[in-house]
């Protein structure tokens, strides 16, 4: 989802919100940027700064909501992915009320991220539940998904920008690395670095005017 469904970090949006301390965001995106280039590893990095992000509210979700800047290209990308059969999903190192809304949003068919804990005083707590969808789990899902929509993992394609995202990207037949770190750049199977997700179906064989097609 950051980086890649949209063009920020949940997480850092979070920070943003918390004005005291004054360099919490700043803090908090250090920490998300090395994660992202694999110098921290993701799980310790993420409750990390989900520890700093105790007591904010948890209708706060709702209010990024219209903050969210969608990547150029998802909503006809996701359209062609739709006539064209593909099954669609976020595997995201973010938060679940966000990441469902979003998927929901896109009409995407599966959506799997990390579950705050939110006290009896409707705040939250800077823990998560449950399993950290860090590099290992997105791997896991990608699979678990293929295994249950009878998809061969050969013909499963997965985008990302983090080092988080490196074990998915190298289990799927096709690995992309969108606008991506330079260490994902350097392993992935793919490359894109445009404006447009919607290139992705460029890789896919599809010329400017069969995409055209697909869209209209």
């Amino acid at each position: 989802m950051d980086s890649t469904l949209i063009t920020q970090e949940v997480i850092d949006l979070l920070a943003e919100e918390i004005k005291e301390p004054a360099d919490l965001g700043a803090r908090v995106a250090d920490i998300t940027h090395r994660a992202m280039i694999g110098e921290l590893e993701f799980e310790a990095s993420f409750r990390e700064r989900l520890a700093l992000l105790k007591g904010l509210p948890e209708t706060i979700f709702e209010q990024l909501r219209p903050v969210l800047n969608i990547t150029p290209g998802i909503p006809q990308l996701i359209k062609a992915l739709k006539r064209l059969g593909v099954k669609t999903g976020v595997l995201s190192g973010g938060f679940q009320p966000l990441t469902s809304w979003l998927a929901g949003e896109l009409g995407l068919d599966y959506a799997y991220a990390n579950e705050v804990v939110i006290g009896a005083d409707g705040k939250l707590t800077g823990e998560a539940r449950g399993v950290i969808v860090g590099k290992e789990r997105k791997r896991d899902l990608l699979v678990e998904i293929a295994t249950r929509e009878k998809i061969d993992l050969s013909q499963a394609v997965a985008v990302g920008d983090g080092a988080n995202d490196l074990f998915m990207l190298d289990k799927a037949g096709l690995g992309v690395a969108w606008n991506a770190k330079p260490r994902v750049q350097m392993e992935a199977a793919a490359r894109l670095n445009g404006e447009s997700l919607l290139d992705l179906l460029y890789l896919f064989g599809f010329t400017a005017e069969e995409i055209n097609a697909l869209i209209s």
